[in-house]
């Protein structure tokens, strides 16, 4: 949209906050955007000079715009993550956190099971979480299973099977971690207190947990149940160590979720910890694509929606290392100067950069070792061909042609043992009649030096022609013409042995089995056939080949084919007697060809 046209609609755009959809030539939604003022905001996308190519981008493409009115800013803001969420629009920031977290679930049923889960049925159980670590989750519920007594089996424990007596008691009974809900010895109400705990624990609360077990203790001992006093005992010890460990600033610290971020270039990294009654209970750092250059703020302030949302945070306030104007009123933002809350954010901080400088040093080490690997391909390459030099510009010829008709040719390029996919290249045949894979190739190497000779680029080092010594040969000869020879090396790949051979030679190269070099040669040739069968296809598809056999009314294309497989040519067609049509088409179809030519 120009900015003339955009002067036709200004007057129309609503003064009121709410969101806005930028929408391409092909009504696809590009972006959404949020506004206290929408007139204001959209305008200053087409009245300002714009710095950002990516911005100018987005308005060239930009065709239609819609508006929703909303009451406030906050509204605005709701309303525009839920459409981001839906429609992932592309200009949009893209946080790259597409993974399946883990819940803990409490069954819907009768003494709820208690269980780790990736999947959310609508089945009205209850779903704690999500957890950013399987293994977290799990060594969390073997913490719940040493301090809360739940059972852990899979009966259907409704009152008319537990009435009538149809489950026994098991070893986790006589182990301490059950209290027999399968044979009428624990009460709903009792286990219910027990999923009440199992509720805190999770959510760092521990204080009540631990308060709740000194009574149980206190009335154990009473009735001198002195065994039994010492294990609940245990228990509180097991949880006060918990705490001592979790703890990070202290329980007068309440409910926050913490926040910090790193921007390098058009990527962000924010972290988040979630901090309950002053411990922590998750932690998770993820990485957000920036697409129209945003400030850290907007990044951090759609991050943290997206995050709270994802996690289901609930918290009342959000330490920041800088001030945001995040649009949900009754969220308090701070921005630390000290004491526990500044030791929280530069443990987030430092989060960040641990996870930053993961990323760096897997990437590093990833190109490490993919160069070495390579290289040491390369060279053995270079020792087994005898190659004058390291073959780091390989390039590989094929012909392609459907059941003996429609040739062209197509020729893939391997630079540094990778694929070098702009500089493929395919070959519509000019000077070859009919079906000739010798003077296929040879027009195909020829055009493709030649080429390279006129506009004075390097030459590869090797070129691998796939197929038989005739095929070489005709390459050859290009080469020849061309003055070439001797400025690259020529080999001949076996279609079924997987030989090399060159030129002149009696005897072929076998490379040793499934040896890394002759993958990288398998790569090559595969590749080549991928490339040239692709082509031909999308050339037959699209009826760029005229066979003119298909013209004769009565004759269909698999006739044409055939015949054209037999005969190579239409004008070898022409020239065959009638028997011999007679013997591809049948007695009727030739009569069909001879009446057509000879008419023509």
């Amino acid at each position: 949209m120009t900015q003339a046209e955009f002067q036709h609609i200004v007057s129309s755009i609503p003064v009121q906050p709410g969101i806005y959809k930028y929408f391409d030539a092909g009504n696809t939604l590009i972006y959404v955007g949020k506004a206290k003022h929408l007139r204001k905001r959209v305008s200053s996308y087409f009245t300002k000079t714009l710095t950002s190519y990516k911005t100018h981008e987005l308005v060239q493409r930009i065709a239609r715009i819609e508006f929703t009115i909303v009451n406030s800013e906050q509204d605005a803001f709701l309303l525009e993550n839920t459409l981001i969420k839906q429609f992932q629009p592309r200009y949009n920031i893209n946080l790259k956190d597409d993974k399946t977290y883990p819940f803990i679930t409490i069954k819907n049923e009768p003494f709820p099971r208690v269980f780790l889960t990736r999947k959310r049925a609508g089945d009205g159980s209850e779903y704690l979480g999500p957890y950013t670590s399987v293994k977290k989750v799990r060594e969390l519920l073997e913490f719940i299973k040493q301090t809360i007594q739940l059972r852990t089996c899979s009966l259907s424990l409704t009152d008319t099977n537990v009435r009538k007596g149809k489950f026994k008691i098991c070893l986790e009974y006589h182990l301490g971690n059950c209290k027999g809900p399968c044979e009428g010895l624990q009460s709903k109400e009792d286990y219910a207190e027990n999923l009440s705990q199992l509720k805190n624990l999770l959510k760092g609360n521990l204080t009540p947990v631990i308060r709740h077990f000194r009574e149980e203790m206190k009335i154990k001992a009473a009735s001198l149940a002195f065994e039994k006093a010492e294990l609940v005992k245990k228990k509180i010890e097991f949880l006060e160590n918990y705490q001592s460990r979790s703890l990070v600033a202290n329980t007068k610290t309440g409910d926050m979720d913490v926040f910090a971020i790193s921007k390098e270039k058009n990527i962000a990294y924010v972290n988040f910890l979630m901090i309950r009654n002053g411990a922590i209970i998750q932690t998770h750092t993820t990485k957000a694509e920036s697409h129209l250059d945003e400030t850290p703020e907007e990044i951090l302030i759609y991050s943290i929606a997206k995050l709270r949302d994802n996690f289901e945070s609930k918290a009342p306030e959000l330490v920041v290392p800088f001030v945001i104007e995040y649009p949900e009123e009754e969220i308090t933002i701070t921005v630390p100067k000290g004491g526990d809350k500044k030791k929280l954010l530069e443990l987030s901080a430092k989060n960040v950069q641990h996870f930053i400088d993961e990323l760096k040093q897997k990437e590093r080490l990833k190109l490490n070792i993919k160069s070495l690997s390579v290289l040491k391909v390369l060279e053995n390459l270079q020792k087994l061909l005898h190659l004058k030099e390291l073959p780091v510009h390989i390039e590989c010829f094929d012909n392609s042609n459907l059941q003996g008709s429609y040739p062209v040719s197509a020729m893939v390029c391997f630079r540094n043992g990778l694929p070098s996919k702009n500089d493929y290249r395919h070959f519509n045949v000019k000077t070859v009649e009919g079906i000739n894979d010798f003077a296929t190739m040879k027009e195909a190497v020829y055009r493709r030096y030649k080429r390279l000779k006129e506009e004075e680029k390097p030459f590869p080092q090797l070129v691998i022609i796939d197929g038989g010594k005739g095929q070489l040969g005709a390459a050859n000869e290009a080469l020849q013409e061309l003055g070439l020879s001797g400025e690259m090396t020529l080999t001949g790949l076996a279609k079924n042995e997987e030989e090399l051979f060159y030129t002149g030679d009696t005897a072929s190269l076998k490379l040793p089995y499934n040896s890394e070099e002759l993958k990288l040669i398998r790569r090559i040739r595969d590749e080549v056939h991928r490339f040239g069968i692709t082509f031909h296809r999308k050339k037959r598809s699209s009826g760029t080949f005229k066979n003119e056999l298909e013209d004769i009314k009565g004759i269909g294309t698999a006739t044409a084919t055939l015949l054209l497989k037999e005969f190579r040519s239409v004008s070898n067609v022409i020239k065959a007697t009638k028997e011999q049509l007679e013997k591809i088409a049948g007695k009727s179809k030739a009569e069909l060809i001879i009446r057509y030519f000879e008419k023509k």
